[in-house]
């Protein structure tokens, strides 16, 4: 799971090359220049579709995108969630 989010997310950013030395403590919001409202919504339709998942506007809190562990986390609960 966290090499599949990894990878969507280094693909909805456009830094593919950057994301090799990411781990679970990797900082997201606020350590990624790439990663601003609009990014936001490019990486949650991207996670949408790779994963099958639907992401509400009520499941959206900014603690999820704290760092790659934690956006990783939350993707886990929504695949949970609507399987």
């Amino acid at each position: 799971m966290f090499d599949h989010v990894k990878a969507v997310l280094g693909e909805a950013l456009q830094i593919e090359d950057r994301t090799s030395d990411m781990t679970r403590s990797t900082l997201l919001l606020g350590n990624l220049p790439e990663l601003d409202s609009m990014a936001v919504v490019t990486l949650l339709t991207a996670l949408e579709e790779s994963f099958g998942i639907i992401i509400d506007d009520d499941d959206l809190v900014a603690d999820a995108f704290l760092s790659l562990g934690s956006l990783v986390n939350f993707v886990e609960d929504k695949t949970r969630q609507c399987a």
